[in-house]
């Protein structure tokens, strides 16, 4: 990729730039000049390269309540250019590539320093429509009103201000119409698999709903090693599709006659899944997933994002006996700072693989100092896992999920693309 360096020039000062903002609830948005303040301090200003839409970004397009406001800079999922940096930024200079993620990652509080999950403390998760530690916008109109920011990163503009928590510096040789896909919806997806449900070679995943975070289910669980990856939609064409990311079968719940989908996929699997995702954000198959996964072991994972106020009902009797686990996994589970740079080299890199026949060679022929390095690995990277192993070893492939790209003044026709369910994800470009 051909960076272009940030001119000095720029540095402190307001720039005026090219934005497409939501004025209102589902109405068409508006390309129109803003203005983009300097950085505050923990802040860097970026130059936004190419950015993706995102589901999210449609729900947030169409809503008309709280936490709903316009006018506001949608857009999550991108990739850019830092152009200068606010006073106390550390680790991230003028012309690093960086990602954003909504997701704060501060490195510092006890939840970024735990192993045991992917929550800031100091910058807990909220819609918030200011920057994040002064709760005040970075972006205003030619006539000086206020613009409001998203999900702390606001790509659908030239030029957007991030808090440092919400940055990740990257490989500058990656091609950008790819790695901006791992500001959310491919990573929360495969990092489901790979980091929340720690998905085991050889065990069955069932996903419900096969939409690009179902299929990128799909393509964690196949990276992780499963042997049987069972999709379950209301449609039958995306049986198709989901077997390029790995789907194995496919359960159309709207033809199960008089059973339930869950007793469907009980009778298939022998007892239960492994492994059951909910990527839709219906309660109703929140409690189908968790009634199919596996007695004593199985796992019930929540991407979907339901209504607020919606409500699980559950049977504390069968939560005692039944020992399945149910849980939520926000952006996968995964710490951007460290888990991104990790994905990224899956995509990039092709070296492992050959490792992978090497190690599996030296475990046929005894090798003692190779069979130390793969248990280097498992124990001290991994976790004692072999999906873990599976994993570093596996290519993730990036490609398949973009079906469409466009210029950024087509924007509009990207949303249409994704209302219609016509694209998995569609990379605009910023630039000429």
């Amino acid at each position: 990729m051909d960076i272009e360096k940030p001119s000095n020039k720029t540095a402190g000062k307001p720039i005026q730039c090219r934005a497409a903002i939501a004025t209102a609830p589902g109405e068409p948005l508006v390309i129109d000049e803003v203005i983009v303040d300097p950085p505050n301090s923990h802040e860097v200003r970026v130059r936004i390269i190419c950015t993706s839409l995102c589901h999210s970004d449609v729900t947030f397009w169409k809503m008309k309540d709280f936490p709903a406001v316009f006018p506001r800079i949608l857009g999550h999922e991108a990739i850019g250019v830092v152009e200068s940096v606010g006073e106390n930024v550390d680790g991230v200079v003028e012309g690093d590539v960086v990602i954003p993620h909504f997701l704060a990652d501060c490195t510092e509080c006890v939840g970024c320093r735990s192993k045991k999950g992917n929550l800031c403390s100091a910058f807990p998760f909220k819609i918030s429509p200011w920057m994040p530690r002064d709760q005040t916008s970075r972006f205003k109109d030619l006539r000086g009103e206020t613009i409001h920011h998203f999900v702390s990163v606001s790509s659908f503009s030239e030029y957007t201000v991030l808090d440092i928590a919400h940055v990740v510096k990257v490989d500058p040789t990656v091609p950008p119409n790819r790695a901006c896909l791992l500001s959310c919806g491919v990573s929360t997806g495969v990092g489901a698999a790979w980091r929340t449900a720690n998905v085991e070679v050889g065990s069955t995943v069932v996903i419900f709903g096969l939409g690009s975070i179902g299929l990128a289910v799909a393509e964690g669980a196949r990276l992780c090693g499963a042997t049987r990856i069972i999709g379950v939609d209301v449609i039958s064409e995306k049986f198709e599709i989901g077997k390029r990311f790995g789907v194995t079968e496919f359960v159309n719940s709207k033809n199960c006659g008089d059973k339930s989908v869950s007793q469907i996929i009980i009778d298939m699997t022998d007892g239960g899944a492994d492994y059951c995702f909910e990527c839709v954000g219906l309660a109703s198959l929140v409690q189908e997933a968790y009634a199919c996964c596996r007695k004593g072991w199985g796992k019930t994972i929540v991407l979907g994002v339901d209504q607020p106020g919606s409500q699980l009902s559950l049977s504390s009797f069968e939560v005692l006996h039944s020992g399945k686990i149910l849980m939520g996994s926000l952006f996968g589970g995964l710490k951007a700072k460290s888990d991104i740079p990790i994905l990224l080299k899956r995509y990039m890199d092709k070296f492992y693989n050959v490792v992978l026949d090497f190690c599996m060679l030296s475990s046929r022929l005894h090798d003692y100092r190779l069979n130390r390095m793969v248990t280097y690995y498992c124990q001290h990277i991994f976790d004692n896992t072999s999906s873990g192993l599976m994993f570093l070893f596996q290519e993730l492939e990036l490609d398949k999920f973009v079906t469409h790209e466009m210029k950024f003044e087509e924007i509009n026709s990207a949303f249409d693309l994704l209302i219609k369910g016509k694209c998995l994800r569609c990379v605009i470009w910023m630039g000429e």
